[in-house]
């Protein structure tokens, strides 16, 4: 697991805990005025020194700050980095940076929705998934799936549209699938 990867999933393990998660939430709905100590014990009603912990620990994963002031506020911008974090390790990010117009259609490295006519996105689209699945001879449709698998849950429908589009190609019993055209260079 790399460092982003490993620090994503420490953040996300801290945050199970109700303690962590409440205090956050809490720091969170009180803005740039923050809380002390005593004002998150009350608030969350709970014992000074277990919220003491849950605070240190959020400072710690980059999720709060403290002042000398004894005053805590929320960083919710430690969050957004995790979770981009992950979104950097997804297979497809890679290529979809190349892609731009093609980003409102993926959510954290996932195919979400599909351009909703036959626009020039479409076939961008058929375009940038050629190049991840980064074909090099004849496959089966098991082996094609599985790879579309890690960036969509249709699956078939992707399969389909990448067909329609000519970016793949399938034999007359649409069982074996190959490239149907070369990409562009770029």
């Amino acid at each position: 697991m790399s460092v982003p990867a490993a620090r994503a999933a420490d953040v996300l393990a801290q945050l199970s805990s109700p303690t962590k998660l409440l205090a956050l939430a809490e720091l969170t709905r009180r803005g740039e005025q923050g809380a002390t100590l005593a004002e998150l014990s009350y608030a969350l009603d709970l014992p000074l020194p277990k919220t003491g912990d849950a605070c240190a620990r959020l400072v710690a994963l980059g999720l709060a700050t403290g002042t000398g002031d004894g005053v805590y506020r929320a960083r919710p911008e430690g969050l957004r980095e995790a979770a981009a974090a992950v979104d950097r390790l997804q297979p497809i990010a890679p290529l979809l940076a190349g892609y731009p117009r093609l980003r409102p259609y993926f959510s954290h490295g996932r195919l979400t929705s599909m351009p909703p006519t036959l626009s020039d996105r479409t076939p961008l689209l058929g375009e940038l998934l050629a190049r991840f699945l980064d074909l090099d001879g004849l496959h089966d449709e098991d082996e094609i799936n599985h790879r579309l698998a890690e960036v969509t849950d249709d699956v078939a429908g992707v399969r389909r549209m990448m067909v329609d589009t000519g970016w793949l190609e399938r034999d007359r019993a649409g069982t074996t699938y190959g490239p149907g055209r070369a990409l562009p260079v770029g």
